[in-house]
């Protein structure tokens, strides 16, 4: 399970780097998903923005195409990759 402040870090960077202007980073739920209905509703390009800060801010390399689906589903998905990415 990540920590709570490395998924509190990945919400605040979400909220400033994406532009989600009103939104405040603790409203979003850990397991909200970040594209389609019900979540962020953020799409493809946003998709590439999140893989590029992740690999500049933590140093891990995030995969393309259908490997990072999972990865992408929700914040507390891209957070248990960081972890997971780090220790490795």
């Amino acid at each position: 399970m990540p920590s709570s402040a490395l998924t509190r870090e990945l919400k605040a960077l979400l909220v400033s780097e994406l532009n989600l202007s009103g939104r405040d980073p603790e409203s979003i739920e850990d397991d909200a998903p970040l594209f389609g209905e019900g979540g962020l509703g953020l799409d493809s390009l946003d998709a590439l923005q999140i893989a590029m800060l992740v690999e500049e801010r933590f140093g891990v390399r995030v995969p393309e195409g259908d490997e990072a689906r999972p990865i992408f589903r929700s914040v507390g998905a891209l957070a248990e990759f960081v972890e997971r990415s780090k220790t490795s």
